[in-house]
This record gives C-alpha cells, structure tokens and sequence, in this order.
C-alpha cells in the first residue's frame, strides 16, 4: 500500500476552509473546490513513497492486472474505473446531468467524427463512458436533485406571485406529467434572456421574501434565492425550481444516475463517481449549453430522490449500496480497541481518512511489512488482492470496484 498526495482543483464556486480544516493545512484565500484521488488524468494522485512521487496511472498502467484484479482489467480495461473526490461547496455549482452508457459512447464518436477538439469549450463529450455518481455528506450539504412532481412545481413557482409565471403553472397542471416538465423545461431553457429577464428577477425576488417569511418552504425558498444571487437573471433560476430541494446530514448520501438534473449547493461531502468527465450543463453557468443536446439526455419523470443511509455488514462496514459496477463506497467507524478491520478485497482501493486517526498495516511494494498511520484527510492505494487492516479511532472511507 502507498500513501497518496493528491490534487486541490481551485474552482470559483468552492469554499476557502473546509478542505484546508480537513486536511491541517492553512487557508490560501482562494475557493479550493475539489480534493481528486485517483487516476483520472485531469488531476492524477501520486504515489508519495519517497521514490519520486509516479503518478499512479503510469504505476497501474505498468501492471494492470496486478494493481486492479483480472476481474477488474476484465470488465472496464487496463484503467481504474472510479474517481473518488471530496467535494467543498460555498457557492452553487451548474445545474447539469450525466449521459448514460450508450448516450455517451455515441456523443463521443460522433464529436470525435466532427472534427471537434477535445479541449474545445464547446465540446459536450470529453470521453466515451457514463458517469453514475454517489455524494455522501460530511457536513450538512444542500443541493438540488431530480424533477419534483409537476403539480407540487406549479404550487411552488405560485407562491411565488409572479403573473409571467402562470403559464408554466397551468401546463404543469394540465399536461401529462413528462410532458409537462418537458415542455416547461425547455421553454425556459430557449427563452430570449433579454424576454424572460424580468420574470426571473421577479421568481427570484419572491423567493428571497418568502425565506424571509418563514413556513415549511423557507429553507426551498432560502436556496433559490441564494443560487439568484450568484446568477442574477440567468433562466436557470427558474429551471432550478422544477427540482426537489434536498439536505442531506452528515453520513447520508445521494446517488445520481443518468439523465437526473442535479445540482449541489453548499456543503463538504465524500464524492464517488465512475472515472469520466462527461457533463452536460442546463444552467447557472457561464459555460457552454447545448440545449438540443440537453434534451435528448434528460430523463423528465418525476420521482423523490432517494436519500441513502449505510448498510451495516456484520464485520462493521457500512456500505452505501447502489447500481452502479465501476465503484463501491463504504464506511468504517473505528473506535480505540476495537479489533482490527479486515480491508483486503479483489479490487484496487482508495482508503481516506475523514476524522480522527487510523493506522493501517500492509505490505510495502517489496513485500515487507509495513505500517501507515493516518490522520484526517490523509489516503492510501492498496492493489488488488493485498493484505491490509485498520486500527484507530476516526473514520475511513474506502472507494473500490462493486463488480
């Protein structure tokens, strides 16, 4: 096993302390959005095992099977098929939604046909695979998930008092339910800015006044006006209140499958994906949309979102069961005293250290015996199939392959 050193991507949207508090280290005072581990070439972790630090994509690539399992080279290829980030939200981040499989695999070759290059701005496939992916919370963590039911829709923009806003009301009460979303989405979506500019600032001065006022809608409200003010008169404000307001508490999670519009809001959270970069933004951004394309990929059925808790197994892990084959996320709450983890398993692993203290016990890449204590926000890569335990008083989170 090898301790990790890992990259902080610097996005706008992220918070100034909450990776620097998780991790000891002092405040830049600069967003530091997203800590990457793994092997996605974006932001590649490194071994940090004091013989030059190689990135560990080059160390899987020199032995696949030995670092991933025959099961795991077998099923995605010579690659680890997961991403495994935290995640530290201050501010809103695109309202957007992942292909699936087949929407992807023929998104991709049909840009790559085109002509179109692969670091364009304007590119909406930066590969050929889907991207399921699992947010866990650490601290309290809002976001938007999922269309709501059309009529609980139209009774929200309603409160709103906003007369421009009727007639999205009366088809989202008088249309089949799909339908209904479908088409109101996407009148928004292809609305003139300029046209639908005074309706958008007047849904977000609603929602301001109606956080303000309280009831049982005042945390939905607080949120969309919160996500007004950092995109004023973007019509994604409006596209954002089709979707269920969700707060997740520290140790739940929510799994986002293709085609579901999302959009995380405020919070520092365990996030786990499979190992693509394929997004398709619907708004509250300033990047590329391709609202044609947008429309082929949603998914406009409406249904609650489903909140996950962790499974408990007999040996003490907790796992957060979901579809998905390229990853699998689970928990482990160790106390002082408490016997030995047993961690080894037929697939690569990323063990993250959340909380508290661990100490973990392996073999080095010569076989020796070996120990690694961890601290909070610390990591470590265990190749398939080798021997390691945990010990300690914190939490471990482990991303591996689920089949």
């Amino acid at each position: 096993m090898d301790r990790l050193a890992n990259t902080i991507r610097p996005y706008p949207w992220g918070s100034t302390t909450a990776l620097p508090e998780l991790l000891g280290t002092e405040p830049t005072g600069e967003p530091q959005a997203e800590l990457w581990l793994g092997a996605h070439p974006g932001a590649p972790s490194r071994l940090a095992d004091g013989s030059g630090e190689p990135p560990l994509p080059d160390v899987i690539a020199s032995a696949p099977e030995a670092e991933l399992g025959a099961g795991t080279v077998a099923s995605f290829g010579p690659r680890l098929p997961f991403l495994l980030k935290v995640l530290a939200a201050a501010s809103p981040l695109s309202l957007q939604v992942h292909p699936d499989r087949e929407q992807a695999r023929s998104g991709f070759e049909a840009e790559e046909a085109d002509g179109v290059p692969r670091d364009a701005p304007y590119r909406n496939y930066k590969d050929a695979d889907h991207k399921p992916e699992l947010l866990c919370a650490l601290s309290p963590f809002e976001g938007l998930c999922g269309f709501r039911h059309p009529a609980g829709a139209a009774d929200l923009l309603a409160e709103l008092g906003v007369d421009s806003l009727q007639p999205y009301t009366d088809i989202l009460r008088a249309s089949p339910e799909e339908d209904a979303l479908r088409e109101v989405f996407t009148a928004v979506l292809t609305a003139d800015r300029e046209a639908i500019a005074a309706t958008v600032d007047e849904a977000s001065a609603g929602a301001a006044r109606l956080a303000t006022e309280g009831g049982p809608r005042a945390d939905e409200f607080a949120a969309y006006a919160d996500i007004a003010r950092h995109h004023p008169g973007d019509p994604g404000v409006i596209a954002a209140m089709l979707l269920h307001y969700v707060r997740l508490q520290p140790g739940e999670a929510l799994y986002l499958g293709a085609g579901v519009p999302h959009c995380y809001l405020s919070g520092l959270g365990v996030e786990l994906m499979a190992n693509s970069d394929n997004v398709l933004r619907c708004g509250l951004t300033s990047k590329h949309v391709d609202v044609a394309e947008l429309l082929r990929i949603v998914r406009f059925a409406p249904a609650d979102p489903a909140v996950l808790r962790p499974e408990a197994s007999p040996d003490g892990e907790e796992v957060y069961e979901t579809p998905a084959d390229e990853f699998r996320l689970s928990r482990h709450l160790l106390a002082p005293g408490a016997a030995a983890r047993q961690l080894t398993t037929e697939a690569a692993q990323i063990v993250l250290c959340t909380s508290g203290t661990a100490l973990l016990s392996g073999r080095t890449r010569e076989g020796d015996p070996t120990e690694l204590p961890l601290r909070c926000g610390q990591s470590v890569y265990v190749p398939a199939t080798e021997p390691v335990t945990a010990v300690g008083d914190g939490t471990l989170f482990r991303a591996t392959v689920a089949r």
